[in-house]
């Protein structure tokens, strides 16, 4: 088990945890504002930069900090992390909403064009079929936190293209599509932001996003929607809460956990 952290700075690292975090935390010091040198903030806090080292990093684990390397980087202030569940299908205005963000969507492109490969498998198309292409970036207060793209059949959504779409998707097709979200399966990972990306979340190229992938089905097994969804790794969190059944196989709420098979152990050595 990973040791904690904190505990591991001894009472000198964690005396100077609380008074950077006292800094922080009352306000003094806003989302972005850069730290002191560490040279000059040693001396300040009449501590080794060692020391002060061994804090900086404990608190960019607790997400508090952000350290970033080469000229013109130092330590900044980090920005509230946007918590994104798994355990229900909600759209991201409304999970920013709920809690205390303010969001904003901006719209990048939205276009009717034939499906590429991966999403014509994805939502069960031929190569040729029609699809609505939708890119968007998703803002918490102001400060882009996701880069997104969402492709839906023509077919299911005629006119999609006319709506108003920085708002939640997901709302939209139901009021006007009787489209509504009863499962989705979600592949996560890890990437590199390319130059493109980086330069529309404002990141430098190369820095980690987490990538979900996600197929949603209506309750008649539809699949309506195939997304990838770019966010920023130091602005979210993914949480998942998962409930046992009668049957002994996870499920979570509105998404399928699919369990492997036991393992053959008859030809083992």
């Amino acid at each position: 088990m990973a040791s904690d952290p904190v505990s591991a700075l001894g009472p000198t690292g964690r005396e100077v945890r609380r008074r950077i975090l006292s800094l922080v935390q009352r306000g003094s010091m806003e989302p972005g504002d850069k730290l002191e040198a560490e040279r000059d903030l040693a001396a300040r806090l009449g501590v080794s930069r060692a020391t002060l080292r061994s804090v900086l990093i404990a608190l960019e684990e607790e997400g508090v900090v952000r350290r970033v390397p080469g000229r013109g980087g130092g330590t900044f202030v980090a920005s509230a992390k946007f918590d994104r569940t798994l355990s229900s299908i909600t759209g991201v205005p409304l999970l920013l909403r709920e809690q205390g963000f303010s969001a904003g969507t901006r719209v990048l492109s939205v276009q009717m064009t034939r499906a590429d490969e991966d999403a014509a498998e994805a939502l069960g198309l031929a190569d040729d079929a029609f699809v609505v292409d939708l890119v968007r970036i998703r803002l918490a207060d102001g400060v882009p936190i996701s880069l997104e793209r969402a492709v839906l059949p023509a077919e299911l959504v005629p006119g999609l293209p006319d709506h108003q779409l920085t708002e939640s998707l997901y709302e939209l097709l139901a009021a006007d599509y009787d489209l509504r979200p009863a499962e989705a399966l979600e592949h996560l990972e890890v990437v590199r932001a390319t130059a493109d990306q980086a330069a529309l979340l404002g990141i430098e190229p190369g820095e980690p996003l987490m990538l979900i992938t996600r197929t949603t089905n209506d309750a008649e097994g539809v699949v309506f929607e195939y997304s990838q969804d770019y966010f920023r790794a130091d602005r979210i969190r993914v949480s998942v809460r998962v409930q046992g059944t009668e049957d002994g196989v996870p499920r979570l709420r509105g998404r399928r956990v699919v369990p492997l098979p036991p393992p053959d152990l008859r030809n083992a050595t």
